[in-house]
């Protein structure tokens, strides 16, 4: 089976990298946040897209996701939470 993997830019401060995930981490991540940190269940996007494979909705969906993961950054400006550095791998890029 197929599984879509995105890459999503990530920029903090002077930093810049990417990270490579799926859509179901992207879920479980955003799982743990509603329940530890009371982020809004909505702001992620919705995981049906008709036509999947599309390169187009891919693309979309890469936005989508780049979006939010800045906006938990806003939201998160001094000390991001574990479960959302560890995501983003701030360990390895953000001393």
């Amino acid at each position: 089976s197929f599984f879509q993997v995105y890459i999503i830019q990530v920029s903090v401060g002077n930093h810049q990298w990417t990270v490579k995930h799926r859509y179901s981490d992207f879920h479980d991540l955003h799982e743990k946040l509603v329940s530890e940190k009371k982020i809004d269940k909505n702001l992620l996007p919705p995981k049906k897209i008709i036509g999947k494979n599309s390169k187009s909705l891919v693309e979309k969906r890469q936005k989508e996701l780049e979006i939010y993961l800045q906006t938990l950054l806003l939201k998160f400006p001094v000390t991001a939470p574990k479960v959302l550095s560890h995501f983003l791998h701030f360990h390895l890029y953000v001393s």
